[in-house]
């Protein structure tokens, strides 16, 4: 082949999927052609719409029934037997009404995002005693419309984006009824539905294997991340260092001239954050917010989130973030709960939130980072699964007391800080790994969202890709 013919551009590659041969406008913006043969039609037309009335409460005199919940719903995109349903009850007008058949879709019509507006289900098989419950709606299909179909429909960019612009709220969004009933889908005939719902099953099957494998890989990686955390702060980085007992049973043996101590000891002062109260008017509210829990998060402080400060609510400047400070939840979920991190430069205007304490270690004795990196370790992370407590199991605390009584085991300063340096590059690199294999889930993701709106607006013909 001669350099003249090597640089001719390669023939575009062919598309997976053909094109409809024939189209027709659907006289819908958001949606555009539809095959010529499909038909345009409002939800109510082809599937009977009711919102649920049936609350989580148990009433005397009432039938005992289980509840398929907002949750229930959210979470999973087939109803099944399978899920732990809620114990309610119900009358016998709401068990007429609302109990679940094969075919049924449900969506959420209530939300505190409105990008959580009609996320749908399929109930993919009679469930006798199983009630639609409430914030959800309850659609039955009609002879002309396939469950499965019509819940991917639901799915698809273009059909749900209309649901989500229609839903009111500020704080807290819902759906009305009418809304939901007169939406609009793109609607091929009853035995093509069947097909496209086929082969959407079968092809989003294949990439969630594919989600699957890489979240496995992501949690490995955070496992050795872990376990490379652990090692070095307790074991330090020479493998032939002098080892004696620590004296604490379920740490074991740490370098000789290493020391195991009560974080109080090296504690200076713990100062949890600032609540917002009512007082002067700020004069420039823009200026000003509130960092959240979720800025905190494992070693990593994310500047981006926070909450503005609602205008009429002063600052307080005593709780302003600044270079160093060294943070930790008090209040969280059990995994998150006492998570920390080091902030890396000053955080002007950005205060501590009333869920974080920011504390202060004695210079002399203890490294921030490698304080950090102790927390962040399988036994830093042990004391805080033992210790934390709460009234529910979704959300515990830490308190002051608890922190200062916490076991933390301390090399010299100057190891202290070579042993942050070692995991800043190694962790830095596990992270950067994290990140790429998460990046090829969003893509998976997006091509999944991509693959199901193009089939159920008409944009693919997969009638021949089913067998």
């Amino acid at each position: 082949m001669t350099m003249k013919e090597s640089a001719q551009p390669l023939p575009p590659a062919r598309p997976r999927f053909k094109p409809y041969p024939d189209h027709k406008d659907s006289g819908v913006e958001w949606l555009g052609e539809i095959p010529a043969h499909w038909g345009l039609r409002r939800l109510k037309t082809i599937g009977a719409v009711q919102l649920s009335n049936v609350d989580k409460k148990s009433l005397d005199g009432q039938e005992r029934v289980r509840l398929c919940n907002y949750t229930d719903v959210y979470y999973h995109e087939r109803i099944t037997s399978d899920l732990d349903f809620m114990v309610a009850t119900a009358t016998p007008e709401q068990v007429r009404r609302f109990t679940l058949r094969t075919g049924d879709v449900l969506i959420t019509k209530d939300s505190e995002s409105w990008t959580d507006i009609a996320v749908p289900a399929v109930v993919a098989e009679d469930l006798p005693g199983v009630l639609c419950g409430y914030h959800l709606a309850h659609i039955r299909p009609k002879r002309a419309c396939h469950g499965p179909f019509l819940a991917r429909a639901f799915s698809a960019v273009g059909p749900r984006d209309q649901f989500q612009v229609a839903a009111n709220g500020i704080t807290r969004f819902g759906l009305g009824g009418d809304a939901i009933a007169t939406g609009i889908f793109a609607i091929p005939p009853a035995p093509e539905q069947r097909v496209i719902a086929a082969f959407l099953d079968r092809e989003t099957a294949r990439i969630d294997a594919l989600v699957a494998t890489k979240e496995r890989l992501i949690a490995l990686l955070q496992e050795q991340r872990t376990a490379l955390i652990t090692h070095a702060v307790t074991k330090g980085l020479d493998p032939n260092v002098p080892m004696k007992d620590s004296g604490v049973e379920w740490l074991g043996e740490i370098p000789a001239n290493w020391e195991a101590m009560a974080a109080g000891r090296i504690i200076e002062g713990i100062e949890q954050g600032w609540s917002p109260v009512a007082e002067d008017r700020q004069t420039d509210p823009e200026e000003w917010a509130v960092i959240k829990l979720s800025a905190v998060s494992k070693g990593a402080f994310r500047e981006n989130e926070h909450k503005a400060l609602p205008p009429g609510l002063a600052p307080d400047s005593r709780y302003e973030i600044r270079e160093g400070d060294f943070l930790m939840t008090r209040a969280n979920t059990p995994e998150l709960v006492a998570d920390v991190c080091v902030v890396r430069d000053s955080r002007r205007r950005l205060m501590l939130c009333d869920l974080v304490y920011r504390l202060r270690w004695r210079s002399s004795g203890a490294s921030t980072e490698f304080v950090a990196y102790w927390f962040l370790s399988g036994i830093g992370r042990h004391q805080v699964q033992v210790d934390a407590r709460g009234a529910s199991q979704s959300m515990v605390k830490v308190s002051q007391g608890l922190i200062r009584a916490w076991v933390i085991v301390l090399p010299p300063i100057a190891e202290q800080r070579a042993i942050a340096a070692f995991l800043d590059r190694e962790t830095a690199r596990i992270d950067a790994l994290v990140a790429k294999v998460r990046d090829a889930i969003d893509r998976l993701k997006e091509l999944r969202t991509a693959l199901i709106s193009a089939a159920v607006t008409g944009k693919i013909d997969v009638r021949e890709e089913v067998a």
